[in-house]
């Protein structure tokens, strides 16, 4: 998850309004994939971790320092795209306070049988992203 946190500090200036999220995908105990939030319009950071990875991605563990998005907004849903890769598992720091979201993305993922970890180093997330999700950091559940 540090990888992650550091792969979201590169999106910034860039990303906003946007949150800067970091993801990297790991297989084999080796970083395969990195992304962050591209500026708006372009790809969300598990896409761009997931980028150029060809075939299934069953034994990848997915980095994401917020939940991935579970709807279509001005691009498709993340966990959509995380599901048709077939990772099984992903770990997320933190859940995404978006009310589009807030669980959505998660929901999503375990409902086709990924195991999702969330909570982990949430407390540097909150501090990365808080100010950019517009809430105070004692508003960011974890689950």
């Amino acid at each position: 998850m540090r990888e992650a946190l550091s792969e979201g500090r590169k999106a910034l200036p860039n990303c906003l309004p946007n949150p800067p999220v970091g993801c990297v995908l790991v297989r084999s105990g080796v970083i395969v994939g990195r992304g962050f939030t591209q500026p708006p319009g372009g790809p969300h950071a598990e896409i761009g971790a997931m980028a150029g990875l060809q075939g299934n991605l069953a034994e990848a563990i997915l980095f994401v320092t917020l939940e991935p998005c579970a709807f279509h907004g001005r691009t498709p849903s993340c966990a959509e795209a995380i599901i048709a890769k077939g990772i099984r598992k992903v770990v997320v720091a933190i859940v995404d306070p978006d009310p589009r979201n807030n669980g959505a993305g998660i929901a999503k993922l375990r409902s086709t049988g990924i195991n999702v970890e969330v909570g982990i180093m949430a407390e540097a997330a909150q501090r990365d992203l808080g100010a950019y999700l517009n809430l105070p950091s004692n508003r960011l559940r974890l689950e």
